[in-house]
């Protein structure tokens, strides 16, 4: 027990290191904030969802104290309580007449969809208490994100908004369009980056406590990744949702559909995983299917997501 509590410690401050870096803004400051959850999961995953829990105290308290308690509540909600979840999920077995039947990965993956909708619901009305808030905030960053280049250096003015053809946009689409659009597509993306993020970091803490022989249960075995067929109605509920609802409902909705396409994306991965399995061509089709991943992630992820579905 007194190990746990270490461990817990240990890995709720490395994580809220990793999670207080983003400040700085820098390119490697976001990549480390991105495997922020990690820690917590090779607590949770390596010892128990005890010690993950006193990671996920330790780090929001650590945050808060230093920070600002909004720091900390961030930090729990966004990152440590999600990471605590999945990893409590992943360890949940019941006995079997061959051993302990542990909790479908699949469902660990159809959790996390969801929990990336709520993250993303509760970062939307924390940037504003209503919709017509957050939607005001979030054109003003994204005309101050615009803009940026175009103030002249030391005036300490603000710069006056481009125009549509000093952006480069083609012609008929105004600058108000564009900044509409890119409120819309926020949350979907965020959901989606989330599922992402908390599945790579599940896997990763999941080979590091595996090498170590911490391991309960035999892990990963990513062609095993099956959603539970509920997930296709939500999807499709989510995505009429999204067309015909408003405000936060809208809102929800389309974070949930995109965090659905990603999950049903990672499972299409999974699949091709498994139906390229002692195939001469396996490692091709996999380097190609991967390299097109990352070179055309958005494009791409809804094909991987029908895939899935299949």
């Amino acid at each position: 027990m007194a190990i746990s509590i270490l461990v817990g410690l240990g890995a709720g401050i490395v994580s809220a290191l990793l999670f207080a870096v983003v400040i700085s803004g820098s390119v490697l400051a976001l990549l480390l904030s991105y495997i922020a959850p990690l820690p917590i999961l090779v607590a949770a995953l390596g010892w128990n969802h005890r010690a993950g829990l006193v990671a996920v105290v330790t780090g929001a308290a650590s945050l808060a104290i230093i920070f600002a308690p909004a720091s900390g509540i961030a930090y729990a909600i966004g990152i440590a309580l999600p990471a605590w979840w999945l990893g409590y999920l992943a360890l949940l077995a019941r006995p079997g007449e061959n051993g302990p039947e542990w909790y479908p990965i699949g469902r660990v993956l159809a959790w996390s969809a969801a929990i990336a909708a709520g993250v993303t619901l509760a970062g939307a009305w924390g940037i504003g208490g209503s919709y017509a808030d957050f939607e005001a905030t979030m054109g003003r960053a994204i005309r101050a994100f615009l803009t940026m280049e175009g103030a002249p250096a030391g005036s300490g003015a603000p710069s006056p908004a481009p125009s549509a053809d000093a952006l480069g946009l083609p012609a008929g689409i105004a600058l108000d369009d564009l900044v509409d659009a890119i409120i819309t597509a926020v949350p979907p993306l965020a959901a989606a980056s989330f599922v992402l993020m908390l599945i790579l970091n599940l896997w990763l803490a999941a080979k590091t406590v595996a090498i170590s022989q911490r391991l309960p249960r035999p892990w990963p075995v990513i062609a095993d990744t099956t959603m539970p067929r509920t997930m296709l109605p939500a999807l499709v509920v989510a995505a009429v949702l999204s067309v015909l609802g408003s405000g936060f409902v809208g809102l929800t909705a389309t974070a949930l559909a995109g965090a659905l396409i990603c999950a049903y994306a990672l499972q299409g991965l999974a699949a091709l995983h498994a139906l390229t399995r002692g195939k001469p061509g396996r490692p091709f089709i996999l380097g190609l299917t991967y390299a097109i991943l990352v070179i055309f992630l958005v494009w791409i992820l809804p094909v991987l997501a029908l895939f899935g579905i299949i």
